[in-house]
This record gives structure tokens, sequence and C-alpha cells, in this order.
């Protein structure tokens, strides 16, 4: 069994036959992707997508309303695989899942992609198209050291049960409702709240 089994689309690959797709992210996972971050973006329910990417294709991943490119990516194998013909066990066997890897984002700063015409969730793109729309998020930004807190006030019997507490209550508020303190190592006084992963203020004088 091999991996590479997804039809090919004509004028969708380049010259090294490394195919060029891009994936729309279903309602709300833009969300999901940007407050947590995700090596992969795994994308189910495309059992009626007439052809999906191969193993190395390149993909760029969209956002809708408006359209724009939130990130890029390369195809990755499954981690399962199902029959393409549920009634045949012994059919040829389709990916379960859609696994692309991250090579560059831009949630927080995705670039217009209006002028791309696509053709549902998952659509062949012409190479030339496909790097215009890459070359429009410039070169990648210098990555830095950041100082990243979370202070909760937690009353509890013990330092053990306040630390279980604390677990508790980021994993059931999480960052849609906590705050995270940022800054530059070595620069703690421009540090910045942030919520739902942009930044918010949280002194109640400056909102009077």
């Amino acid at each position: 069994m091999t991996t590479d089994t997804a039809p090919r689309v004509d004028g969708a690959s380049q010259a090294d036959g490394t195919g060029t797709w891009a994936v729309l992210l279903p309602a709300g996972r833009y969300d999901a992707e940007r407050l947590v971050h995700h090596d992969t973006l795994e994308l189910t329910g495309l059992a009626d997508v007439a052809a999906l990417p191969r193993v190395g294709d390149q993909v760029a991943v969209l956002a809708d309303e408006p359209l724009r490119l939130v990130a890029v990516g390369r195809v990755a194998a499954p981690t399962s695989w199902l029959p393409e013909d549920p009634d045949d066990p012994q059919s040829d066997r389709g990916p379960q899942a859609l696994v692309v890897t991250y090579t560059r984002r831009a949630f927080d700063e995705p670039v217009p992609a209006d002028t791309l015409a696509l053709g549902g969730p998952v659509t062949a793109l012409d190479a030339g198209a496909f790097r215009d729309l890459v070359e429009r998020l410039g070169p990648p930004p210098q990555r830095q050291s950041w100082l990243v807190s979370l202070d909760l006030p937690i009353e509890a019997d013990s330092p053990a049960e306040a630390v279980r507490l604390f677990w508790a209550y980021v994993q059931e508020l999480g960052p849609q409702e906590l705050p995270a303190f940022v800054s530059p190592s070595g620069d703690e006084l421009s540090m910045q709240a942030f919520v739902l992963g942009a930044e918010a203020n949280q002194d109640p004088e400056e909102d009077d």
C-alpha cells in the first residue's frame, strides 16, 4: 500500500511534480488554530472531494470572510487509513484525514487572498498563483525570546492543592478567558496582556 493514491489535477503541479493547493479552514477552525500552537492541521469530512493533495504537496491554508492566507504547509501521511469503498473492506484504502504540516504561520497577520476562486474546501492551484500568494507573506520575522506568564490568585489548603487548582482553571478557561502576560526577554516593562490571541487592556482605569 502506498500513500500516493490521490489523483493529480492538471495544472496543479510545479516543475518538480509537487502539487500546489488551497485548503479552506472550516468555520470556527481559524480561532482554534490561532489560539493554540499546533504543528499540524488535520481535516476530515473530505470524502466528497474529487481530488486530494498527495503527500509532499504544498498547501496554502486559507480562512474565509474575507478570504485570506493564514498559513503554508506540506501534506503529511495520515495516521490512519479507511477503505475507499465502505461496503468493500478489501478495496484500496484512502486517507481518513488530510494532514498538513505547517511550514509558515500567519494567523496573527494574514494576507488578503480575495483574487482566488475556490471550488470547495480543497482546490488545486496553479503553481504560479500559489507562489505569488505565498510571496505576499514576505520574509519570515526574526525569532526572539519572550517571557510569558499566567498569574491566578487561588485559595487552597496547601501549595500542591493550589497547583492542582491552577491547572484545572487553565484547562477549563483556556486562552478564551485567561489573560496571559508577555514581554520580550529583558524588557519586562513592555509587558502586554493577551486574551483570545490579541492584546487586551487589563487596566480598568484606562477604560473609564
